[in-house]
């Protein structure tokens, strides 16, 4: 990624997220969140908007009771983001 580009989407319309923004968040180093990537402990999901939300999606990140999630259109400029804790599944 280049140029400030923060979400990507490629032509099978997987996005790719800044890992600098997403490890940030979640308060770690990219290398905290590339290990925690790589031991299955980070959950990803893409919600596609409907109705009056047509055209934007929805990328969440769960890692224990980190939840990182972002709002991105179409041309996958990010509208809005959060990061919050949450209670962590048992």
């Amino acid at each position: 990624m280049t140029g400030g580009e923060l979400v990507l989407s490629d032509a099978s319309g997987d996005f790719t997220l800044d890992a600098a923004l997403v490890a940030q968040g979640f308060g770690w180093s990219q290398d905290e969140l590339q290990n925690h990537m790589r031991r299955g402990h980070v959950i990803s999901r893409v919600e596609r908007g409907e109705g009056e939300d047509e055209g934007r999606w929805r990328l969440s990140l769960r890692c224990g009771n980190r939840l990182w999630r972002a709002v991105v259109t179409q041309d996958c400029v990010m509208i809005e983001h959060e990061v919050a804790f949450t209670h962590h599944p048992a």
